[in-house]
């Protein structure tokens, strides 16, 4: 098998390897939310009910992108659930780029400071990485448009603002509790990068599409 084919359309969009993109991203978002078990009871009890949507950041980045591959192996036909697929899409690819970058690098940053590095932090940085590699990777193959970007890249500026604002946003390594000035500041930008990188993603994929349709 090349690796030519195992980055070609035909293998990345496959039903087989669909489901189990699906699977392990299912799993991955239910442990996800898991992990974030207790900063939800303690959002929970101490914080507004309504804020808990904004807790759970990584997690329900992987939720948008499962459901955005359950979308391709059933593609929807009625018009309201197709501007939805859009939404999930746009929001997959601006999350999982987003926080897949930045788990990796907090861990990281908390590490250059002084923390350890144990096989837990390892785990997130594989599984983190993997989320920004396979929104970049399926952005070809979603519908998404400009108005589902804007979209996605409103609800990740609002969250981020909640984080930050409440103090909701993700735990920190030990070493980073006295820097969170600045990874507020390292979030947001990070969240314009995100949302730059998706837009791009997205021109290359209409210039090849409108290139197809040349040619043909």
């Amino acid at each position: 098998m090349s690796l030519s084919y195992l980055w070609s359309r035909s293998f990345l969009t496959s039903r087989p390897f669909l489901w189990l993109l699906f699977w392990c991203n299912l799993v991955g978002t239910v442990y996800g939310y898991i992990w974030y078990g207790g900063q939800l009871e303690y959002t929970l009890n101490y914080h507004p009910m309504w804020q808990i949507v904004f807790v759970p950041d990584s997690p329900t980045a992987s939720l948008f992108f499962t459901i955005s591959i359950a979308f391709l192996l059933y593609p929807p036909h009625l018009k309201s659930l197709k501007v939805i697929r859009q939404i999930m899409e746009a929001l997959a690819v601006v999350t999982s780029v987003k926080y897949g970058i930045w788990a990796s690098a907090i861990i990281l940053w908390g590490v250059a400071q002084g923390g350890p590095m144990v096989w837990q932090d390892w785990m997130l940085m594989a599984s983190h990485t993997a989320m920004a590699v396979e929104a970049l990777l399926f952005v070809r193959f979603f519908t998404c448009k400009w108005i589902a970007l804007c979209l996605a890249a409103l609800w990740t500026l609002l969250n981020d603002t909640m984080d930050y604002t409440f103090g909701i946003y993700p735990y920190l390594p030990r070493t980073l509790t006295d820097d969170v000035t600045q990874v507020r500041t390292f979030t947001y930008m990070l969240t314009l990068v995100s949302i730059v990188v998706a837009w791009l993603a997205m021109l290359a994929r209409n210039r090849k599409v409108s290139s197809h349709r040349d040619i043909a």
